[in-house]
């Protein structure tokens, strides 16, 4: 686009009611945070999804509790873009002050469950595709509330991408300040079990499991593995559970810990396992090599355009849809991950504001295939 194009497009842009799609993004982000949707059972969010988006004019999709529209006019000859965010929550902690399930709005921010994560980012992602279909675009856009997002369960994201139109980008909406994520960190949870034999612990007999199993321990506490990522940094393996014994006089014949691997872009989930293997003598069970780490080349379109904005690419260590995306994609949305899973969840009625305003930006005439 040229730069008089630029600057005439640009001033469209600015005199767009704001206001009224802020007002509608707040209307639907209140009507889901009064319905639970904690994972597995967003079934009338699902359906308070299925209103927003019929009321808007755009035919709703569903499978299970996974809603999605997609664009008129759709050109199989054009890319695809998909502007995704989930409709579930965590379990309310303990702490709040304010019903969690009761949206109240006091000084420029909403309070209530899922308000920031990530329903904030569903509501604006929403907004800004309605606006983004008003014009011709070089792509087809595609816009899914997905569920069991917190959960990384089978029945989310991963049920519903086989039946969409093949992904070329994915704008993942979660609580990141709206500046982007473009490398996030994978999970991997191992079930590690070493091995001894029971014997009396008043003889010397026996093998115990729990000795055993400290050499691999300490080899997760202190092994480094090479490849660290510069937006990522290094693989971190942490032991969090541990179990073995039955009782005090007996030698434990069983010692089994868990093990929380957050991978980067470097590896797979399979190598990581295949070096673990390697160099522990005990059992070891991956429970799922599903959710590996993702990331966007920084010369990407959408990347190179959201350093031209002035925001600023990072790397996110939490786990999000993207871990399940097997296209380039992005991670960005408002709110701050830091109100995530805590007391009094709250976004700003502000953030979402500039939140529809900066994706109508990001994302208007973005060429794909540049």
């Amino acid at each position: 686009m040229v730069p008089n194009a630029l600057f005439l497009h640009e001033q469209v842009l600015k005199f767009m009611d704001y206001d009224c799609l802020t007002a509608e993004a707040v209307c639907f982000l209140m009507r889901l945070i009064s319905v639970p949707s904690t994972s597995r059972n967003e079934a009338e969010a699902a359906d308070v999804v299925c209103e927003f988006i019929r009321n808007k004019g755009y035919e709703p999709h569903r499978k299970g509790n996974n809603v999605w529209c997609i664009c008129d006019g759709f050109d199989e000859s054009k890319p695809n873009l998909l502007m995704n965010s989930h409709i579930d929550t965590v379990k309310p902690v303990d702490g709040w002050t304010y019903d969690p399930f009761v949206p109240m709005e006091s000084d420029g921010r909403i309070y209530g469950l899922g308000s920031n994560d990530a329903g904030a980012s569903v509501v604006s992602l929403f907004e800004a595709f309605t606006v983004l279909t008003e014009r011709n675009q070089p792509y087809n856009l595609i816009f899914l509330a997905s569920c069991e997002e917190e959960v990384s369960g089978r029945d989310g994201i991963e049920s519903v991408l086989p039946l969409l139109p093949r992904i070329t980008l994915g704008v993942v909406g979660e609580p990141t300040g709206m500046n982007p994520a473009i490398a996030e960190k994978g999970l991997m949870v191992l079930d590690v079990t070493s091995h001894g034999k029971a014997g009396h612990a008043a003889r010397n007999e026996g093998e115990n499991a729990i000795y055993k199993a400290l050499d691999d321990i300490c080899w997760f506490k202190d092994f480094k593995f090479p490849k660290v990522s510069p937006l990522l940094g290094p693989v971190k393996t942490t032991v969090t559970v541990i179990n073995a014994g039955t009782q005090h006089n007996v030698i434990p014949d069983k010692c089994v810990f868990t093990v929380d691997v957050r991978t980067n872009e470097c590896y797979t989930n399979h190598e990581i396992f295949d070096e673990v293997v390697r160099n522990v003598k005990s059992e070891v069970k991956a429970r799922s090599f599903r959710l590996n780490s993702s990331s966007v080349s920084p010369d990407h379109p959408i990347v190179r355009k959201a350093v031209e904005m002035g925001l600023e690419p990072f790397g996110s260590p939490t786990l999000s849809d993207q871990a399940l995306m097997d296209f380039p994609s992005v991670k960005i949305g408002p709110g701050s991950s830091s109100r995530s899973h805590t007391a009094d969840e709250f976004i700003c009625v502000d953030e979402i504001a500039g939140a529809i305003n900066l994706y109508v930006r990001l994302l208007d005439g973005l060429d794909l295939q540049g």
